[in-house]
């Protein structure tokens, strides 16, 4: 039985992928002073009786380095995209031109640069967080075939693989964390 016991690690490495993607995702939601369509990925809007994300009521257009403007195609939606954004916690105060709200990107100041370097703070250790439990699913899955009659030695390198890949995509998040971080911090 031992020697039938393969580890799927394939899908391990894919759910850390996906604990690295959705990281990624939650940075480029923090704003650092620059313009950024993707600031706006998270904003989601109460259209049509279900929570919808921003893009999908709007065009997003980033004109200049310091504005990102939306076009709404729905003259309706517009105080809810309003409303959206004030709420959504980033620090922005949208201004109405018809069906475009533009929303001006003030310079950061060095206290909500702090906050915001702790906010990347939080995102990295969550992920780190679902990095250790795709961990822990592979080495419950190697306790249970060494229950099934799985020797010690192949249970040492099975738990050393699945430690290695944890490792690789945790100094991943900690390289992307730094990186973050001195944007933010950067003037």
């Amino acid at each position: 039985m031992s020697d039938d016991f393969m580890l799927d690690t394939d899908d391990l490495e894919r759910r850390m992928n996906g604990a690295i993607a959705s990281l990624r995702t939650e940075f480029a939601s923090l704003r650092t002073g620059r313009a950024s369509a993707s600031m706006l990925e998270l904003v989601m809007v109460d259209a049509y009786g279900s929570s919808t994300p921003i893009n999908q009521v709007g065009t997003v257009n980033v004109p200049e380095p310091r504005m990102v403007t939306i076009n709404v195609w729905d003259k309706a939606l517009v105080g809810k995209v309003e409303k959206a954004i004030r709420e959504s916690g980033l620090g922005i105060n949208p201004q109405l031109n018809g069906t475009i709200i533009m929303l001006p990107i003030p310079e950061l100041n060095e206290e909500r640069r702090t906050q915001l370097t702790k906010v990347a703070g939080q995102y990295a250790e969550s992920a780190r967080v679902s990095i250790r439990n795709v961990r822990r699913d592979g080495m419950d899955q190697i306790k249970k075939a060494k229950a099934d009659g799985m020797s010690e030695d192949d249970q040492k390198v099975w738990e050393g693989e699945v430690q290695d890949m944890t490792n690789k995509f945790i100094a991943q998040i900690d390289e992307q964390l730094e990186s973050k971080q001195a944007e933010i911090m950067q003037v």
